[in-house]
């Protein structure tokens, strides 16, 4: 009976740990496109908000949780474009534009709540995608699209591209590669990848949106991309650790642990990630620094 017991602990914590995962895997992944271009995005926490939000509101509209992934695509890529937009044409600092997004992507779904549903705190129930085995259609794109990242930035002459804009974007520059268009379109894919991220807590974990049901996961995310050293793998891989120590909680009875320590545990990773404290990593040379042409 114990060795059962065992077992089902570990089976609850593999999957809890692949669920908690997902979002993070398509937030870090967005990151990556960004921070490999040279534009740091820290809206990932508020894209994925919106992302969320969007999902279900065009799934409640529409009924097809499929028009609500649509929608999610849409709007996070929206907000991608506005990041591009402030970051690259106006030049303005990236990590003041990324909070400036995650504020409003806050203050933005709260009044639509509001004005939308009659009343704040959350959504009506809508359509969603149900479980494909144990796991929905978000987990399975996660795990695909990392193996497509890493192929599109290391694989392929774009990928090529992205790199070099990131690291040394004057010289690709003289190389014929245009920055802008580059960095416009990592943006943007950037955003698209956390409003999947966002659609993946709404209308896939759940079948509603609520206030604050991304509590921190677009900083985890950016937390799992540093730990990752901006390797779409190595990404993914630190959010399956960070996962596996939200996992922890749905057996918190079960451990000789306090139960506040273990709700505590993925930010007290994030922070340590950040930090260095795990391991020492080195971004893209160019990540955060405004590009203007014809500068010397």
């Amino acid at each position: 009976m114990e060795n059962v017991g065992i077992m089902t602990i570990i089976t609850i914590v593999f999957t809890a740990t692949i669920r908690s995962a997902t979002p993070l895997i398509f937030a870090s992944l967005g990151g990556n496109f960004s921070e490999k271009s040279g534009v740091v995005n820290i809206g990932l926490e508020g894209i994925m908000t919106v992302g969320a939000f969007s999902a279900v509101f065009f799934s409640y509209k529409t009924g097809s949780p499929w028009a609500g992934l649509l929608g999610a695509i849409v709007v996070g890529a929206l907000f991608g474009l506005l990041l591009a937009f402030l970051s690259i044409n106006f030049k303005a600092n990236q990590v003041v534009v990324g909070v400036a997004i995650n504020i409003l992507a806050a203050s933005l779904t709260t009044f639509l709540l509001v004005e939308i549903w009659g009343r704040p705190g959350q959504t009506d129930n809508v359509n969603y995608f149900q479980a494909w085995g144990p796991f929905n259609l978000f987990t399975y794109l996660a795990f695909v699209m990392v193996a497509v990242s890493y192929y599109i930035i290391y694989k392929t002459p774009f990928g090529l591209r992205i790199r070099a804009v990131g690291e040394h974007p004057r010289a690709a520059d003289t190389l014929g590669v245009n920055v802008y268009w580059i960095r416009y379109v990592c943006v943007t894919i950037s955003g698209i990848l956390a409003g999947i991220g966002g659609a993946s807590l709404s209308i896939g974990s759940l079948s509603l949106f609520k206030e604050g049901m991304v509590a921190g996961k677009g900083f985890i995310a950016l937390a799992a991309l540093i730990f990752g050293k901006w390797n779409p793998v190595g990404a993914a891989l630190a959010c399956l650790f960070f996962g596996f120590a939200d996992a922890l909680q749905t057996v918190a009875a079960d451990l000789p642990v306090p139960k506040e320590f273990l709700f505590a545990l993925p930010y007290i990773l994030t922070m340590l990630a950040v930090s260095g404290f795990i391991g020492k990593s080195v971004g893209p040379s160019a990540s955060g620094i405004p590009y203007e042409k014809g500068e010397r």
